[in-house]
């Protein structure tokens, strides 16, 4: 019951009380009994405000610790979406599944590993990227894993979609899912192939040298129109590794608003989008260019493998590339639309 109810009903109570004295002492005939129970309603009446008073300091406690509560739940939200974040765009490949290999989280760095964008991971078995000769050693050792409570080490071939198989070093440990629910197994994925070679080779480094990109892309502003957020990113995380500034939106409207706040240094679109489509994008772009004087370089990027090239860049895209491309040329074609190659 609300404080404004509780008012309410001590208010009625209290009336009615009131209409029966007034009924008692206006009686022509005092009688004692009457005069008793007069007594008794006006003692009521007094611990009716009693309990009001105590009533109203409980709903006040109660609203005070509701207030608290709300706060500390806001602030665990906030936490749990800085670790969630921190998670998705971690440099490292990690991905939580269940007992039998079911992928429930996923971050950006394991899906471009797989090759597979991370939406369409979700609910789909590991197994599917293990070599078939390993399935049966796979599907042991996750059912032993639970049971062990230290990090383990294991040594399987994954086979990424439409690309070479790779040597991989899972770290595998029980945990729980990034909701917080057990039971789940957290896995760090290495690829270690190059390791091996080098180590079959007889050389034996400290560190294995990373893949060399074009250098001097900090401070580069790149603009990514494209509808599905997991796709706008993933992108805007592979550019972000090299120190370029990424603005992402979702439709042609919201790319045409951003370009009137500032000028991007490249622009990189989707093709096939619902309303308008990046044909309709280019289009309004070399209009807003001429209107301007600005020279944009863009680019075409598109899941679709039958997409015309040709066709992309006669309606004006500088450059065009697949959206299952390596990182590696993601950067290079900016780095050389940017003149920084």
């Amino acid at each position: 019951m609300s404080q404004e109810e509780l008012n309410y009903s001590f208010e009625k109570i209290r009336q009615q009380i009131q209409a029966l004295s007034s009924y008692i002492m206006e009686s022509p005939i005092q009688q004692p009994q009457p005069i008793a129970a007069l007594k008794t309603l006006t003692a009521s009446i007094e611990n009716l405000e009693f309990f009001k008073e105590e009533m109203q300091a409980k709903l006040e406690l109660i609203k005070v610790i509701e207030s608290e509560l709300l706060e500390q739940n806001q602030t665990i939200i906030a936490e749990r979406q800085v670790y969630h974040d921190l998670f998705k765009f971690a440099p490292n490949a990690y991905l939580v599944t269940n007992v039998e290999g079911i992928i429930l989280e996923i971050n950006y760095t394991a899906a471009a590993l797989l090759n597979v964008l991370p939406s369409l991971l979700i609910g789909k078995s590991l197994i599917n990227f293990i070599s078939q000769q390993e399935h049966s050693f796979f599907l042991n050792k996750l059912k032993q894993s639970l049971n062990i409570k230290h990090m383990q080490q294991w040594e399987v071939s994954i086979c990424p979609r439409d690309r070479q198989a790779f040597d991989a070093l899972l770290l595998v440990k029980p945990g729980r899912e990034t909701s917080g629910a057990l039971g789940a197994l957290q896995i760090c994925i290495h690829d270690i192939t190059k390791y091996k070679q080098l180590v079959a080779s007889e050389q034996m480094p400290s560190l294995i040298a990373p893949m060399e990109t074009p250098k001097g892309l900090d401070g580069l502003h790149v603009l990514f129109i494209d509808d599905e957020a997991d796709t706008r990113e993933l992108i805007a995380a592979v550019l972000m590794q090299h120190g370029i500034v990424v603005t992402t939106v979702a439709s042609v409207s919201e790319a045409l608003e951003e370009l009137e706040r500032s000028r991007p240094d490249v622009i990189i679109s989707d093709i096939r989008m619902p309303d308008e489509d990046g044909y309709a994008l280019i289009r309004k772009i070399k209009a807003l260019e001429a209107e301007k004087g600005w020279q944009i370089p863009t680019a075409a990027l598109t899941a679709y493998l039958a997409e015309d090239r040709a066709k992309a860049i006669k309606a004006g895209f500088q450059s065009h590339l697949h959206k299952l491309a390596e990182p590696s040329e993601l950067i290079a074609m900016v780095a050389q639309l940017a003149g920084r190659a």
